[in-house]
């Protein structure tokens, strides 16, 4: 057993045996404490035979078990106390690295309650000699107030979501200001690669390499919390977790994403994923759509758009394109009867990617019915009914038959964001679109899906996002005016072929923002070099590059 003596009371070590329990009350170990939950590995010794022999031998035995970084808030607190009761302690995990994790939040902790205490009575004593003079009579009594706050945990940065956002700007502002704290919160058990569900939908991958556990992309200096918010309290600086406790920060980031509506289409819950209807907007169905489209040799294929926002507006297209291509591969495309229903009135918002778009629904013989949005679902009769608004005239609803049906779902703000004082009238958070600042509280920032910005929500926004995010925060707190501005940036790779992909890139009010030169691709048109980057390199960027703090074609 190898010990680190962290402080003259505190030391850790790998996993231990009974038999090293000797030699640590030898040492004079008071309180032993196991931070590893039992049966993580065959030859672990379980937490009750070390707590036996340990208070055998006098020495109190407590388990603050946590996986990863998922220590809590609780759990940490639990350690202060230990610690305040000064006795001499020893920690253990799998190999140390929880124990000094946890033991470091402590200090953390303590050192920012004596900050903000000495900060709150040094503004006490300055108000109250104020109200008394400036020399107050002697033996005068100076109240001395502690902030509320002072004793709950504190973050510099709080980050609400440990998506693509959340993640990429924790790494961003570590990479600028390495001893930052941070606190990561989300409920979430699984981190997803959306992007690569097209492809999984396409047949291209498969589903289990878009997902990996959380706690293997959560950056090990943070904290993370496996809770969802409940509620913002910005006047106060704090937010309300689903466990009933309160976090505090300086700064608050929320990137929590959007909300799959799938309700807001009558029948569509109780039918996705059988008698036809799929979506590739979840990884529990994008596969569905593959078994759909490898399957059927003919019939009719519907696919649908609703009203923006949604995440990617290139997404839905994408599933009807890969689909009529591996039709028209396998010689049956002429079997399939193709419709485009889209709830908007143009192929694609940027002009200047259409004509590439439509060369393939002309390629693929696509009917396209524009102004037409999803309303309910018949999975069993194979139904799907549609409100048509024309340009002119009174809208009415249409019965499209289906022997597959694609949805797009409509997409909304998370309920705790639509219902906060961070939101807009919308129910996005309100942030100013080039600096991210938040339009009324400005300590809090907001970032990827989940915000107001007239942008794409892609990945590939939450990539430019993050870095300037994270230099207008950490100049914020060096006192300087946030100077890094967003100009929209998105990216949307339209798989309109096996091996070809349009590679749309744009800003705001559409503005073209190729990141290469035309010679390499030019992105108004279909490129096999195109298809290689979403298919090879960005999977590879994202798990290794983007989620580490790598700020590459930024």
């Amino acid at each position: 057993m190898k010990i680190s003596q962290l402080s003259d009371q505190y030391s850790v070590s790998e996993q231990i045996t009974e038999a090293d329990i000797d030699q640590l009350a030898s040492k004079g170990v008071q309180t032993l404490i196991c931070n590893r939950p039992d049966n993580e590995a065959a030859d672990q010794t379980a937490f009750a035979d070390i707590a036996q022999k340990a208070e055998s031998l006098g020495i109190k035995a407590v388990s603050i078990a946590f996986t990863g970084t998922q220590m809590s808030d609780r759990q940490i607190s639990e350690l202060a106390d230990i610690l305040a009761g000064n006795q001499r302690v020893h920690a253990y995990c799998r190999t140390g690295n929880r124990s000094t994790k946890i033991w470091q939040a402590v200090q953390a902790l303590t050192d920012q309650t004596k900050a903000d205490q000495t900060k709150e009575n040094q503004t006490t004593i300055e108000q109250d000699t104020a109200s008394q003079g400036s020399n107050p009579s002697p033996g005068a009594e100076v109240k001395k107030t502690t902030a509320a706050h002072c004793a709950k945990p504190t973050y510099t940065v709080v980050i609400v979501g440990a998506g693509t956002a959340g993640i990429a700007v924790a790494t961003s502002l570590l990479k600028r200001k390495a001893k930052i704290r941070i606190c990561l919160i989300d409920p979430a058990e699984q981190h997803a690669y959306q992007p690569g569900w097209t492809m999984v939908g396409g047949g291209v991958f498969d589903v289990e390499t878009t997902l990996r556990p959380m706690h293997t992309v959560i950056p090990d200096e943070t904290t993370w919390l496996k809770n969802a918010v409940t509620r913002f309290d910005p006047d106060n600086n704090r937010v309300h977790l689903d466990d009933g406790s309160e976090i505090y920060y300086n700064h608050l980031v929320v990137a929590a994403g959007l909300e799959i509506h799938w309700a807001g289409i009558k029948g569509l819950p109780e039918t996705l994923g059988k008698n036809g209807v799929t979506s590739n907007y979840s990884y529990k169905t994008a596969p569905y759509t593959w078994e759909l489209v490898s399957s059927l040799k003919g019939g009719k294929a519907v696919f649908t758009q609703p009203p923006m926002p949604i995440k990617c507006a290139g997404a839905p297209q994408k599933a009807m394109y890969l689909s009529a291509s591996h039709w028209r591969r396998n010689s049956v495309l002429d079997k399939f009867d193709i419709g485009f229903y889209n709830a908007g009135g143009v192929l694609f918002g940027v002009p200047a990617y259409v004509p590439a778009l439509q060369s393939y629904v002309e390629r693929y013989a696509i009917h396209l019915n524009f102004l037409h949005n999803l309303i309910a679902v018949d999975g069993d009769n194979k139904t799907a009914t549609f409100t048509h608004t024309p340009a002119e005239g009174e809208a009415r609803e249409v019965n499209v038959d289906f022997d597959m049906l694609h949805v797009c779902p409509p997409q909304r703000a998370p309920e705790f964001i639509r219902n906060s004082p961070l939101a807009d009238a919308a129910g996005w958070v309100d942030v100013h679109p080039q600096t991210l600042q938040h339009t009324r509280f400005n300590n809090v920032w907001g970032l990827g899906d989940v915000t107001n910005t007239p942008n794409a929500k892609t990945m590939a926004a939450a990539r430019k996002q993050a870095p300037l995010l994270a230099h207008n925060i950490c100049a914020t707190l060096d006192k300087l005016p946030p100077s890094a501005h967003y100009n929209g940036y998105g990216s949307c790779p339209l798989t309109v072929e096996h091996g070809k992909i349009v590679l749309a890139e744009f800003g705001y009010e559409g503005k073209l923002l190729p990141t290469f030169p035309t010679w390499i691709n030019d992105g108004t048109k279909a490129t096999s070099q195109a298809w290689h980057l979403k298919a090879d390199f960005l999977p590879w960027f994202y798990w290794n590059g983007m989620l580490k703090g790598r700020e590459w074609l930024v």
